[in-house]
């Protein structure tokens, strides 16, 4: 075998590494450009009611009853920055804390009847115009997915 013929394959692996590189960074590219969209699309909606981004993601988050730990959870995010933002929301008169039902040393939060009329009106405006609008259910599905596998 001469040096090129050993060459070749080397060189080969080295275009297709190069070809998944390059597909990576724009497949990085669009995830992010798509990421930013969602973010001004919940920012511009979240301040047509007159709550800020975080406001917003917790309102979409409380689908029931949950403790400032499980919310800040579904925020990504730390209890006591979910805890400043709850603090917002429940002088707005949006949410409530009340006693936890099997844990004294918790509180569950809970939406207002107002609260729960802000989080219908909200998921709306959300809906409408939204850059995940594109895909139809089951390509959001498959998305959801493969992000899923993605991010483990």
């Amino acid at each position: 075998m001469t040096t090129s013929e050993a060459a070749e394959p080397r060189a080969g692996a080295d275009k297709a590494a190069e070809a998944r590189a390059i597909a990576e960074r724009n497949l990085c590219g669009l995830v992010n450009a798509l990421a930013r969209q969602i973010e001004a699309h919940v920012r511009e909606r979240a301040t047509a009611l007159d709550l800020t981004t975080a406001q917003a993601t917790a309102l979409r988050e409380l689908t029931g009853p949950m403790t400032m730990r499980e919310l800040a959870e579904r925020m990504c995010c730390e209890p006591s920055n979910a805890t400043f933002v709850v603090d917002r929301l429940e002088q707005q008169g949006i949410v409530e804390r009340r006693p936890h039902p099997s844990d004294r040393r918790a509180k569950q939060l809970v939406l207002t009847p107002e609260g729960t009329a802000l989080r219908e009106r909200l998921i709306e405006l959300l809906t409408e115009g939204s850059p995940m609008a594109v895909f139809t259910p089951q390509e959001q599905s498959t998305l959801q997915d493969l992000l899923n596998r993605a991010t483990g």
